[in-house]
């Protein structure tokens, strides 16, 4: 809530980088590639991208004005035209290249990038703008697509090169198809509490939510294996290490899950 990024060392406990230039608390990042860049959304309603090697910031991807809750960088598909940069991209940026930016914000609107291009994701010169299953035209522009979901985005992440998720206030789990943003593949809804955490997962993905529930959702979508224990705290965060998950509670407790093979 400084509004300051810090890495730490997970050997001796150091804050080895710490980035400064948010002018508000900053909400979530995402790694590109192998780390030495990322990125982070603010309650500012500003993206930036980070040079981990100089403690800089390379640049002011997105201003949204409105909160961003969550981000996620993903690598596209061969079939998905991210545009061209309009300017040479800083020698410091390493893997933006063919990679996507996803915007999870408090406004309602979910927001995909081409990372490094800053373009719209679709390859298309225009704005959708989606209500349910109606679609909307907006003036050219070079920025995104944006879909319009039925609360605030609380979060997001790539399924793979093509398929996103996302997760709102009210408790939906939007799943899109970045060639195709007119109308979701499908809405995801058990409960009215806020989605807090999407991850994907082997074939599927972990979900969390506001009245503690938290669970695996596999097989095309269908089965469903839940993580028990957080009772009726918030489940904020969820991780995963191999064939284990560790989530992150309200109740104070780091919880870790030992799966078998699913």
């Amino acid at each position: 809530m400084d509004a300051q990024l810090k890495i730490w060392s997970a050997e001796d406990a150091s804050c080895v980088v710490t980035f400064k230039g948010h002018k508000g608390g900053i909400l979530d990042t995402a790694i590109v590639d192998r780390g030495r860049n990322v990125v982070s959304g603010s309650r500012d309603g500003t993206a930036r991208l980070w040079d981990c090697g100089r403690s800089a910031c390379l640049g002011v991807i997105a201003d949204c004005g409105s909160s961003i809750n969550g981000v996620a960088v993903g690598a596209a598909d061969n079939s998905i035209n991210l545009g061209s940069p309009e300017q040479m991209p800083s020698e410091r940026e390493v893997g933006t290249e063919l990679k996507m930016l996803l915007l999870a914000r408090e406004d309602k609107k979910l927001q995909c990038f081409g990372l490094q291009s800053r373009q719209p994701a679709s390859g298309s010169s225009k704005i959708f703008e989606l209500w349910g299953n109606l679609a909307f035209l907006a003036p050219a522009c070079s920025q995104v697509f944006l879909f319009i979901g039925s609360d605030a985005f609380n979060c997001c992440t790539f399924l793979s090169g093509f398929l996103l998720l996302a997760g709102t206030q009210d408790g939906n789990i939007y799943q899109l198809d970045v060639r195709s943003p007119r109308a979701p593949v499908q809405v995801i809804h058990r409960s009215g509490a806020p989605v807090l955490s999407l991850l994907s997962f082997r074939d599927g993905f972990i979900a969390s939510q506001g009245d503690g529930s938290c669970f695996i959702v596999q097989q095309d979508l269908d089965y469903v294996i839940e993580l028990t224990g957080a009772d009726s705290d918030p489940v904020y965060k969820v991780a995963t290490w191999e064939k284990q998950i560790y989530t992150c509670c309200r109740d104070g407790l780091v919880r870790r899950y030992q799966l078998s093979d699913l």
